[in-house]
């Protein structure tokens, strides 16, 4: 009983920001994001009789404490549903720096659902393994579906899960990620976002946004949907840094590439726009015509920058790309 998988993190377009059921997930308001690869995550599960308890490895760190919690979240589903009480070994590699921003959550827990479904040899749908992503990481959920994807809100499985949105846009985009590596917390910035006196005033805009979105990308509009994206992630940054801890997560590097991007946009009229999670990395998204010269641009910023396409579903590999 063994499998593994391959998920790639995801960009949030429209963010969710804190939960009304912090033990299952289930977020304030629906979110949209856009897959982002060849940056991924593998993950290997087996299911093994023998075992006398858990392991559960990332980039070669055994987790403990509130990380071992939420994997084994994600492991437990999978035991219920599958009605088996096997330990379980899982390992996991990122392709990509984790805790900067840039998603690692995302794909890790999508990767491990999709690989502890398979290895317990389940047939589910991607919306229905999104499900079991959430318990790890609300956002796995829409990295299960891949693509642009809309995790909608709920207080139950049939309605809290993730749905694919086609757009003709899923070609030409591409996404120039900055790395400004400074280590965020996401997990307490959630628990507070309901005490900020702003988190009123956020979600009483965040439902036009997540229309303009749906609307946006399916109509193919580049400029809707990524100026939609930057207003957003000012949106959370106003949420974040108005909590009981004020978080800050930009650095001086993140503002840098933000005034770089106005600055193409306005003296150049390229299609450029900045997006951030909750983190100081900045994904700047463009078109295939013009990613070379924003990716100088980003470059010139003095970050380490990598370009990235539009990444589809989680899928499950073949065994011989198992991780042991």
């Amino acid at each position: 009983m063994k499998a593994t998988a391959k998920a790639h993190p995801i960009q949030g377009l429209v963010k969710y920001h804190g939960m009304r059921d912090e033990e299952r997930r289930f977020p304030y308001h629906d979110s949209i994001s856009v897959c982002t690869a060849p940056s991924h995550t593998k993950t290997t599960v087996e299911f093994d009789a023998d075992r006398d308890e858990d392991a559960y490895v990332v980039d070669g760190e055994e987790l403990s404490g509130h990380g071992a919690d939420r994997v084994r979240a994600v492991v437990d589903r999978v035991r219920d549903l599958a009605d088996v009480d096997d330990r379980v070994r899982l390992e996991s590699r990122n392709s990509f720096p984790s805790n900067v921003g840039l998603g690692s959550s995302s794909s890790g827990f999508a990767a491990a659902a999709m690989a502890c479904v398979a290895a317990a040899g389940l047939d589910f749908s991607r919306p229905e393994i999104s499900t079991i992503a959430r318990l790890g990481s609300s956002s796995a959920a829409r990295a299960v579906t891949g693509g642009f994807s809309d995790l909608h809100t709920g207080l139950n499985d049939d309605d809290c899960r993730s749905e694919r949105i086609e757009s003709s846009l899923e070609d030409d985009v591409r996404v120039v990620a900055g790395l400004v590596p400074s280590y965020k917390e996401t997990e307490q910035a959630h628990r507070e976002a309901a005490d900020s006196h702003m988190f009123e005033a956020r979600l009483a805009h965040i439902h036009d946004q997540l229309v303009e979105m749906r609307d946006a990308l399916r109509e193919g509009s580049f400029e809707r949907v990524f100026e939609t994206a930057e207003h957003d992630s000012l949106s959370l940054a106003a949420t974040t840094m108005t909590g009981p801890t004020g978080w800050v997560y930009w650095q001086p590097d993140t503002l840098e590439i933000f005034n770089a991007v106005r600055r193409l946009r306005r003296e150049e009229s390229v299609p450029v726009y900045f997006s951030t999670d909750t983190g100081a990395s900045v994904y700047v998204n463009t078109t295939d015509e013009y990613v070379d010269r924003v990716e100088e641009l980003v470059a010139d910023c003095g970050v380490e920058t990598s370009v990235w396409e539009v990444g589809g579903p989680a899928t499950v590999l073949s065994e011989d790309e198992a991780l042991f």
